[in-house]
């Protein structure tokens, strides 16, 4: 019989090295990082005037999608993925929320419609 190391069959895990003791705190310190400028600005920011609330959204979706980034990209491993899947995966996550925002739209001008009729 013949004997098959992982190495001979493609599954070499070197990329995966980059995902030491040292990487995880240091994502997980950006993270903590980002949650605090979003405590920041709910607590301090905009109660105190300092920043408009549409503003703030603004600087939510941002920083929520930054942290969405690191968690999906560090912690579920998409960035050690080939570039066919975190394409796939990207584009449909596009669409989605594409879709959604339409359905938004679309539901806000039928609500107007309604009302006035």
């Amino acid at each position: 019989m013949s004997q098959h190391s992982h190495l001979e069959e493609g599954h070499e895990h070197d990329e995966h090295a980059g995902m030491d003791k040292a990487k995880i705190w240091k994502v997980a310190g950006i993270l903590t990082l980002i949650t605090a400028i979003e405590f920041i600005i709910a607590l301090w920011a905009i109660p105190g005037g300092h920043i408009p609330q549409h503003v703030g959204n603004y600087i939510y979706i941002a920083l929520t999608l930054v942290k969405a980034f690191y968690i999906v990209a560090y912690f579920m491993h998409l960035k050690y993925e080939k570039l066919g899947l975190q394409l796939a995966l990207t584009v449909s996550f596009i669409f989605i929320i594409y879709f959604i925002v339409l359905m938004l739209i679309e539901g806000g001008f039928l609500n107007i419609h309604m009302m006035s009729h």
